[in-house]
């Protein structure tokens, strides 16, 4: 056998006796992994190993070290030698498991390992044979492998060794269970009540928090790059009076079936295929090599370089995300690999809301994702002070005034697809087939439309939608009397309702009162496509029902303690003292909310915090876990850097697609999250959400609508709770610290 590879304590690779030498500097033990493999059954005959140091016996046949059953046809054993036996001479014997039966060591010469190498014959190496009684021969496949590693891996695997070995101490917990009332004499100390009111625990958000719900919805909307402080750009496109020529008559533009005849669609060259998927690329996380199509090969090719004007037509993500992008880069037509969500409905529908949540659940799947809200055009074009007047359809000025805008805010939407954007999400009335017609003519080779229709019927939603508008919308901003602004709006709304047409061309789906949350419909057609479906999944799953979300970390453990990361282990001292607050704290603030539940991990650090919570039912996620660190799991930063350090080196460039050697990284923690997500928003009770830091640091990027970037820099402290109130206004952030 070889002599294989072994890292020394620099974390670099060397190979025989240079390696050697420096790895005897800087302390390595020679570790051996020892593995027979046969499928005849012999069951009764276990391989043992014996040999002449203490370690595996001293050639004493009562003191072989037994090989452990790794498969039915695999015998294992792995330890490591002492530094001042590096020579190890030994043999295989097989012990009968009844003690009264002779031992049967195998045939021919002693094995001689000497500092990691196989000694002697290439044959012997592979193969031992064993003489029965019977003379049969029995042959059993040989596998050695000999490698250094440091003090530093030892120990971390004699840790992780040592915590799989302890018994959990929730193991007998199930993953959906409820504690009925509290435990007979149960009390909490002085040091875990809360006496005084909630509010005494409350503390400032981060700048960066997610109180989007404290500002007018449209307002967060992408700034019009198409206007200035005097008006128009020059290179604006057409006003409607100019564009008349090229608006396309709807019977010519939908055939009978819907679809739409797009000269576009279809006609690519083989060609024109093979040089779209230039730079396709697949990223597997930092320090690996990016997948790229050559140019010039039918073949896939490894480059490091990537083709700068494509890359932004890959989504920032891992596992599904990616592979649907691929496959839709590959497969699908050119305007396809952009995406218009071009929504339609009357005035205080929920377009905006449902345009604002659309734009935050895409670019956190990591779909660069824009908002692009036409009444924002107008306001900066023609002002806020428009009466209901403004909004007639016959009214000349008005109407080209309108179309104007949207005909801006498609062209700069366009625009900023053909620089790599992926999903623009279009938000006006569109309430008509001419405007949709004018949308579509522009979108022609250059994106794919789907409308999204938003249909209430339930006038009580309407009613309060109308006075969030008079009280937000910057439009009645200067208007002191509500009762004024309320029958402007009514009297806009009637002008809007008297031409609308609802969407029965092209792809699209339509929301039918599905604000409540009780039921509703959704219909769609000609939806087709990963992204398109993913939508559709989403877009069921919300409402508008105010509900909070807590969102809190276990208890300090004691690996907290100790700085090392991942594990399973138990709460330190304080982190027992977090656990009874935290229930004291769920206890007051949501002892009118029967309906809530409480979601964990399924590791004991979670499940451990949340057991003195009572009357709720506690859910166990796995989904909810720790980013699996992989290799690191149980290791501390430093001893990271010390002993790993390109791997410390390369989670530093780029924490948020650094993947953990077998581990994960935090794109990949995401696409385990999307599940997660979908739920909370479908939930309509409040949940308590009881996780860990980089877990944790995901879900509030979603609702915080943070960049991707940002996500593994986010703070989430111990020992306090973020709460999320989830709205018709949108999303308010608040945070107790229980705990310094």
């Amino acid at each position: 056998m070889g002599t294989g590879t072994s890292r020394n304590a620099d974390g670099g690779l060397h190979g025989g006796e240079e390696r050697e030498e420096s790895l005897d500097q800087a302390g390595g033990q020679l570790y051996v992994s020892l593995k027979m493999e046969n499928y005849k059954k012999k069951g009764d005959l276990i391989p043992h190993i014996y040999g002449s140091v203490p370690l595996v016996g001293s050639w004493d046949s009562t003191k072989a070290l037994s090989m452990e059953r790794e498969s039915a046809s695999m015998w294992e054993l792995s330890f490591v030698v002492p530094p001042n036996h590096e020579t190890l001479d030994f043999k295989f014997l097989l012990k009968p498991k009844h003690g009264y039966m002779p031992c049967i060591v195998e045939e021919g010469p002693n094995r001689l390992l000497t500092g990691g190498t196989l000694q002697g014959d290439a044959r012997h190496a592979r193969l031992a044979l064993f003489k029965l009684d019977n003379e049969e021969v029995l042959e059993y496949r040989v596998f050695i492998k000999a490698d250094r590693v440091s003090p530093f891996d030892l120990a971390a695997s004699w840790r992780a060794y040592q915590d799989n070995l302890r018994p959990s101490t929730v193991r007998g917990i199930p993953d959906v269970s409820i504690n009925a009332a509290p435990e007979t004499g149960h009390e909490n100390g002085s040091s875990a009540s809360l006496e005084l009111d909630l509010e005494h625990y409350v503390v400032p958000a981060p700048s960066t928090s997610a109180n989007s719900g404290l500002v007018y919805a449209a307002n967060l909307a992408e700034n019009p790059r198409s206007l200035t402080s005097s008006g128009v750009s020059g290179n604006r496109p057409a006003t409607i009076k100019e564009m008349e020529v090229i608006i396309p008559d709807p019977s010519k533009v939908y055939s009978g079936s819907g679809m739409v005849e797009s000269k576009s669609v279809g006609t690519f060259s083989p060609l024109q295929k093979q040089d779209s998927y230039r730079g396709l690329f697949v990223d597997r996380g930092v320090g690996s090599p990016r997948l790229v199509k050559s140019s010039s090969s039918s073949t896939f090719s490894f480059d490091l370089k990537l083709d700068s004007k494509n890359k932004n037509s890959m989504p920032a993500a891992a596992g599904a995300v990616a592979a649907a992008a691929v496959a839709d880069q590959m497969l699908g037509p050119k305007e396809d690999r952009h995406l218009a969500i071009v929504l339609v409905g009357l005035p205080a529908r929920g377009k905006t809301f449902t345009a604002v949540k659309l734009t935050r659940y895409l670019r956190w799947l990591g779909h660069d994702t824009k908002h692009f809200n036409v009444g924002k055009y107008r306001r900066l074009k023609h002002g806020t002070n428009q009466s209901a007047d403004f909004f007639r359809a016959d009214n000349p000025e008005g109407m080209e005034a309108r179309n104007e805008v949207a005909a801006l805010a498609m062209d700069d939407m366009i625009a900023w697809m053909q620089e790599g954007g992926q999903v623009g999400i279009f938000d006006a009335t569109n309430s008509s087939r001419s405007r949709r017609n004018m949308l579509m003519k522009m979108a022609e080779g250059r994106c794919k439309i789907i409308f999204l229709e938003t249909i209430c019927n339930d006038e009580r939603i309407i009613e309060r939608n109308i006075r969030l508008k008079i009280q937000q919308s910057p439009d009645y901003a200067e208007e002191p009397d509500f009762e004024a602004g309320l029958q402007d709006f009514t009297t806009r709304l009637a002008n809007y309702e008297k031409v609308y047409e609802p969407v029965d061309e092209g792809s699209y789906i339509k929301m039918i009162d599905m604000a409540s949350g009780h039921g509703g419909q959704i219909q769609v057609n000609n939806i087709s496509g990963y992204l398109p479906g993913r939508i559709v999944f989403f877009l069921v799953n919300t409402h508008l029902t105010p509900r909070p979300i807590l969102l809190t970390r276990h208890g300090e453990s004691r690996d907290n303690v100790r700085g090392r990361i991942g594990g399973d282990s138990v709460l330190s001292d304080t982190g027992e003292i977090y656990m009874k607050k935290l229930a004291n704290f769920v206890e007051k603030r949501l002892k009118s909310e029967r309906t809530a539940s409480i979601w964990t991990s399924t590791l004991q650090r979670t499940i451990l915090t949340a057991s003195p919570i009572v009357g709720f039912p506690k859910i166990q996620w796995r989904a909810l876990d720790e980013i699996n660190a992989g290799v690191c799991d149980g290791m501390t930063y430093e001893e990271i850097k010390k002993n790993m350090p390109e791997e410390y080196e390369s989670r530093k460039k780029d924490k948020l697609r650094y993947r953990y050697p077998r581990g994960e990284s935090y794109l990949d923690v995401i696409q385990r999250l999307e599940p997660v997500i979908i739920e909370l928003e479908r939930q309509r009770a409040p949940v308590v959400v009881i996780s860990h830091q980089a877990v944790l640091r995901a879900l509030y990027a979603y609702f915080a609508d943070r960049p991707l970037k940002e996500i593994p820099h986010i703070e989430v402290p111990l020992h306090t709770i973020i709460e999320i109130q989830m709205g018709v206004t949108g999303v308010q952030e608040k945070r107790y610290k229980l705990m310094d």
